[in-house]
């Protein structure tokens, strides 16, 4: 019996071509430079007899060989990304990555067009030769209505098709049906499905701890989120709502509790702080070295509560969309100069040595300047926290277009990759922190409250064992003047949708 035939996968033909061609061209070039030095030989204009011939021959060959190499791969990467979009159109298993029209190769040269009228024509015989979508049978509508997941199906257009009755959806001002959550700011899931239908044609996505109400509304629900979108499908967006609502709800339960614990406790604190700042003064002439190092470890302590109560209550204002701000024109060296004596305490006391360079000639900047302060604070103390004894903590300030950067570095123990990502969600603590350093969890999350409310942008860079560098960016105040006086001087001009939703928490409508 004859062995079964295996069909050649369409895969397998640009190796096949490219090694083909490299040879064909290969040998001509060798037959060719054989020939030539031949005939100079035969006519005497060369005289290197057959064996220095054929080693010509062979050094001329390589030579122009790798010629050839770098030839095949520029000119035949059209013809590459071709093949590819038509296996992967085809439905043929490949790891390449689908051919991008967008490439800036291919812009001006029309074979964008001929990528995309490829990707064009296999939906629309796809679509064909494909039988009607078949519409859900009562069993299966019957199982997701009991599910406790949400499940939502979009169309090309961001159209809700299907929704369940756990998906958090409520009609919009035309009646149609809409998300109703709250996405992060900066990564809503409408970015993210425009930036995908650009670039990709299959693509997943997460997001966590997202509510569906603000806190203290009534049946507030919080989501884990994933997302799947695969171009041309009859249902091009899936969407899953994971509730767990019973998982992070005693967390936030338990910050409207220290919000209110720590608003009684600011003003025994500032009565605290004040007496401090008294003695500090009266008793200095008559105390000696150590019991001024004791006094000024307590106003330390102190003003580090006074900041913990600040941050709790920040935290507790801007998840229900009331961070909102007066900003006016500042400069960041004067910003720093306000805490400078304080962040110098904080590191001497920790036996850390702080350096800054923030030049007093840097653009103004449209801010807010105890918020701001409290982001540098912030930052610094956690440079302080984590670096090692002794260890260099540097503040930098250097202009970017449309901003000033503020960078805070330290050399300490660093961060592997899978803690950053996290780094600026409430609550979060990674392990490794949770089991050598204090704190509540919700420091950096405060700052990336108040950078964003001022329309600003908050990175993290780490790398563990060498240390960490976190920078945020506040605007100059020129770029962003006529937004603000038109505004009272108020932020909101900077962070509002042009749905009316704040930024902060932006509500996506399909």
């Amino acid at each position: 019996m004859a062995e079964p035939f295996n069909k050649p996968l369409m895969r397998d033909y640009w190796a096949k071509y490219r090694w083909r061609t490299y040879v064909i061209i290969t040998t001509a070039q060798a037959a060719t430079m054989f020939v030539i030095i031949g005939v100079m030989e035969l006519f005497g204009i060369v005289h290197v007899g057959w064996i220095g011939l054929l080693i010509a021959t062979l050094l001329a060959s390589l030579a122009l060989n790798l010629v050839t190499v770098t030839l095949v791969h520029i000119i035949g990467r059209p013809f590459r990304d071709l093949v590819q979009a038509i296996v992967l159109v085809a439905g043929e298993p490949t790891s390449a990555s689908p051919p991008n029209p967008n490439h800036y190769e291919y812009d001006n040269d029309g074979f964008k067009e001929i990528l995309q009228t490829v990707y064009e024509l296999a939906a629309r015989e796809t679509k064909i030769e494909q039988p009607p979508a078949p519409t859900l049978d009562a069993t299966v509508q019957a199982g997701l209505a009991n599910m406790n997941t949400g499940i939502v199906f979009m169309d090309g257009d961001m159209n809700i098709t299907y929704y369940n009755e756990a998906a958090p959806v409520q009609p919009d001002t035309d009646g149609k049906p809409a998300l109703a959550v709250y996405f992060p700011e900066d990564d809503t899931l409408e970015k993210w499905l425009t930036k995908t239908v650009q670039n990709k044609l299959t693509a997943d996505h997460q997001w966590t701890r997202v509510a569906d109400r603000l806190p203290g509304e009534k049946d507030r629900r919080i989501f884990d989120i994933a997302a799947s979108y695969s171009k041309k499908s009859s249902a091009e967006t899936v969407i899953v709502f994971l509730n767990r609502t019973h998982d992070y709800m005693p967390e936030e339960d338990d910050l409207d509790f220290i919000s209110f614990a720590a608003h009684e406790l600011r003003g025994p604190i500032t009565v605290i702080r004040g007496y401090l700042d008294v003695l500090a003064d009266e008793l200095q002439p008559v105390l000696h070295n150590d019991q001024s190092e004791l006094m000024e470890r307590l106003i330390v302590a102190s003003n580090r509560l006074n900041s913990y109560i600040n941050n709790i209550l920040n935290a507790a204002r801007y998840d229900r969309r009331h961070l909102k701000l007066h900003l006016s024109e500042e400069n960041v060296q004067q910003i720093y100069d306000q805490i400078a004596d304080d962040m110098q305490m904080r590191a001497s006391t920790q036996n850390r040595v702080l350096v800054t360079d923030i030049p007093p000639t840097l653009p103004t900047v449209a801010a807010d300047a105890n918020s701001i302060g409290e982001v540098i604070g912030n930052l610094i103390d956690n440079a302080i926290k984590y670096s090692n004894e002794g260890g260099l903590i540097h503040v930098v300030a250097r202009p970017t277009p449309g901003f000033v950067e503020v960078s805070v570095t330290d050399r300490g123990i660093g961060m592997p990759n899978n803690v950053i990502a996290n780094l600026f969600h409430k609550f979060y603590r990674s392990h490794r922190s949770r089991e050598t350093v204090a704190g509540t969890g919700i420091g950096l999350y405060i700052c990336k409250a108040i950078v964003s409310s001022h329309g600003g942008s908050i990175t993290a860079r780490s790398v563990e064992n060498e240390g960490s560098t976190f920078s945020f960016t506040i605007p100059i105040y020129d770029t962003v003047a006529d937004k603000i006086k038109a505004g009272n001087n108020s932020n909101l001009a900077l962070i509002e949708h042009g749905s009316g939703w704040i930024k902060n928490h932006s509500m996506y409508r399909g």
